[in-house]
């Protein structure tokens, strides 16, 4: 037991790693510049970055399985390489002044490396911390969350003071070194290790008995389950909402209550803070409340705040209602591997954790489209957010359903645990 490794050095490795990969979400500063250098339009620009999130997705999903049979230290090495060559190959094609080369190498190898390196550390994570899911890998993710804070307005500089195809080299050579750094450390936990304190699943002890999951299923068992399309659809139109709000939060806060444009862009700033923030907070008190408990809440909530903002005329009320969804919106992404892991186990997490996160690779592509197409057609931002109210609805409607199939099948556990009890 002396040479079990420092699990929350495993977590702070995969805050490492998802810092880094996370810095996607720093995209928009990297708009203005190649517009201006190039002359490409701003909606092929911005399609470099829905092709990331769309090959994060489905890589996850598709590479899902070979990053469980890899193990995390070598997945985390081969997302480190992917990001950077797809980081450093756009550096290339900026300085050839190609888009096509600009879209293969940041949407597509780029976007491949993030689908590994967002998996990589999460079912690493659950399987060292059986007692706290919810926190662990709410610190991670929320690495991902908070990364365009801190690479932001370094990316600004850096555009300052070089030449543009040389900053994707510079942070090409930092991704790098921090992914590849990370997963040195990453490793899963000795077979049959549990938390101190604490007794294994199902076992008698003095001390706490861990929660028991509800078996340990293979992805091909995972997705033959109601529970695992009911997940999809709720994670899918979580992100649906958070992602068409992100992508226009600073019009709209403008055109609707008439923010500034600083204004706006200082609020914009903000919404990183609280999408990061909410991945932790929410995700750590999904160990109270419990994870289905979770998701209800943020349907409602959300349902309120998107009916809010069709009628608010405040500025601080309009800014705090983005604030709660976005909250919202990253909560939903760092509870979702603990509530697999109770789900479906950790036999294979990973891998089902990448076929769920499918739902954001499509969510990534429809909800900024939801919004322009709407918006075009009627001029207003009200019509989209009455949409959006009533997908959460039927989001809320699912989760509680799920919640119904979860009791019913912790209730046939029981049974069944009573029944050889007695037999025994």
């Amino acid at each position: 037991m002396d040479k079990v490794k420092n699990r929350w050095l495993i977590a702070a490795s995969a805050v490492g790693v998802h810092i880094s990969i996370g810095s996607v979400y720093a995209y928009s500063v990297m708009t203005l510049p190649l517009n201006q250098l190039h002359g490409w339009q701003k909606s092929n620009i911005t399609l470099a970055f829905s092709l990331a999130i769309l090959f994060l997705g489905f890589s996850a999903a598709f590479l899902g399985r070979s990053v469980e049979k890899m193990g995390p230290r070598n997945s985390g090495r081969l997302a480190g390489i992917l990001y950077t060559a797809g980081i450093m190959g756009a550096g290339i094609a900026v300085k050839l002044g190609s888009l096509p080369l600009f879209l293969l190498s940041y949407g597509v190898i780029g976007g491949i490396g993030l689908g590994v390196g967002y998996i990589t550390p999460v079912s690493t994570l659950v399987k060292w911390f059986p007692d706290r899911r919810g926190l662990a890998t709410g610190m991670a993710i929320m690495g991902f969350g908070f990364a365009a804070m801190i690479f932001g307005p370094i990316m600004a500089k850096l555009f300052q003071i070089m030449e543009i195809w040389q900053v994707y080299f510079v942070l090409g050579a930092i991704y790098f070194c921090l992914i590849y750094g990370s997963s040195l450390y990453l490793a899963p936990p000795p077979e049959g290790w549990v938390p101190p304190g604490y007794a294994a699943q199902g076992q008698q002890s003095a001390g706490r008995t861990l929660k028991r999951d509800l078996g340990q299923y293979t992805v091909a068992e995972a997705i033959r389950t109601k529970r695992f399309y009911f997940m999809w659809l709720m994670l899918f139109i979580n992100i649906t909402c958070g992602i068409a709000l992100i992508s226009v939060a600073s019009p709209m806060a403008q055109e609707v209550i008439g923010l500034s444009p600083m204004q706006a862009a200082t609020m914009v700033g903000l919404m990183g803070l609280f999408n990061g923030g909410g991945r932790i907070g929410w995700a750590s008190l999904s160990d109270y409340l419990g994870r289905g408990r979770t998701y209800m809440a943020f349907f409602l909530i959300q349902i309120c705040a998107f009916m809010a903002l069709t009628t608010t005329t405040s500025h601080l009320g309009f800014q705090c209602l983005i604030f709660i969804i976005l909250t919202c919106y990253g909560g939903g992404f760092s509870t979702l591997p603990a509530f697999l892991g109770d789900m479906f186990g950790t036999k294979q997490l990973g891998t089902i954790h990448g076929y769920e996160l499918t739902a954001w690779g499509i969510a990534g592509m429809v909800g900024p489209s939801i919004v322009t197409r709407v918006l075009e057609a009627t001029g207003s931002y009200t019509m989209t957010l009455y949409i959006f109210t009533g997908f959460l609805t039927f989001a809320f409607i699912v989760s509680c359903l799920l919640c119904m199939d979860l009791r019913q099948i912790r209730r046939r556990m029981f049974l069944e645990q009573q029944a050889a009890g007695e037999t025994s």
